[in-house]
């Protein structure tokens, strides 16, 4: 009994020794808080000198004009359409190439991994300018060579203004080591074999295994690989621009010497609405919180 009841002055103190070391961890807070309100100045405020830039007219005071002759403006629908429409030809063309790979690899050949990273991360080495000389080289190449072949017509399909289809292949090129490092951050948090044979000892096929099994899976790093991919598109200048395309940022570079006002409204513009898509895709990718692997019965794989 006395050794029970001199321990209870014991706990007593520590549990009231507890409250008293709490005034010193809100340091860290106060520190966090100081940095997050800096970052935050340091990316607010050329943004905000920017939009008083537009608003601001010397001698009329503020005016939105710069605003509201966006609308009217000759090129900007057509070029903001383009530009949305190739991020999401190559958004849907990466994936479809890494995913399907990515998989592989993990399930069937781990010792090539090392290979798909290599030829994956190539486009980093290699500047846009080289790439976009080579295509030029290509193209150029192709009709004088191919003229009476049936890829003849295939070259110049690929080269129509409306949509050309040789931006999307070297997107894609160039957004490769952003889609392989998002998934194969996801691959390495799944356990993918296991789920596989799972699958698989159900009696689900293979099309089955990848959409019901390993896509839910892989959802929030999907997300990460699409808009990474939409950022890479509707900020990429050069190869559009040296190739002849007017996509939404070279048409924004276009009208900055007549315009400079409206350029800049542009620009603010587009931040809001590639920022607005980002979001869009992080709520398709976060929508489900925890990772589901739902496994078809064999009555399903059957029927």
């Amino acid at each position: 009994m006395a050794a029970m009841t001199s321990t209870a002055p014991d706990t007593q103190h520590v549990f009231e020794a507890g409250p008293e070391r709490t005034p010193g961890r809100r340091r860290p807070r106060i520190w966090r808080g100081l940095v997050l309100a800096l970052a935050g100045a340091y990316f607010a405020l050329p943004l905000l000198a920017s939009f008083v830039f537009t608003v601001h007219v010397p001698d009329q005071g503020v005016s939105f004009e710069a605003y509201t002759e966006l609308l009217s403006a000759e090129g900007f629908t057509e070029s903001l359409l383009l530009s949305l429409g190739l991020a999401a030809a190559t958004i849907g063309l990466s994936l479809l190439l890494a995913v399907p790979a990515l998989v592989a690899v993990r399930v069937g050949s781990p010792r090539l991994r090392p290979v798909v990273e290599v030829m994956c991360m190539l486009p980093l080495v290699v500047p846009p300018i080289a790439l976009v000389t080579g295509i030029t080289t290509v193209l150029r190449w192709g009709p004088e060579h191919l003229s009476r072949t049936p890829l003849y017509q295939t070259f110049l399909a690929v080269q129509d203004e409306d949509f050309p289809l040789v931006l999307v292949l070297a997107y894609t090129v160039l957004a490769l080591p952003f889609v392989y490092r998002s998934l194969d951050a996801g691959l390495r948090a799944v356990d993918v074999p296991t789920l596989v044979e799972a699958a698989r000892s159900c009696g689900a096929s293979w099309l089955t295994v990848v959409f019901r099994v390993l896509l839910p899976n892989l959802r929030t790093s999907l997300a990460g690989a699409s808009f990474l991919t939409l950022a890479l598109v509707l900020g990429e200048f050069t190869i559009a621009s040296l190739l002849g395309y007017q996509p939404f940022a070279v048409w924004i570079v276009s009208i900055s010497g007549a315009q400079a006002r409206m350029s800049v409204a542009v620009s603010i513009l587009s931040l809001l609405i590639t920022w607005m898509l980002l979001l869009l895709l992080s709520r398709a990718g976060t929508a489900s919180s925890t990772p589901t692997a739902s496994l078809p019965s064999r009555k399903e794989t059957t029927s």
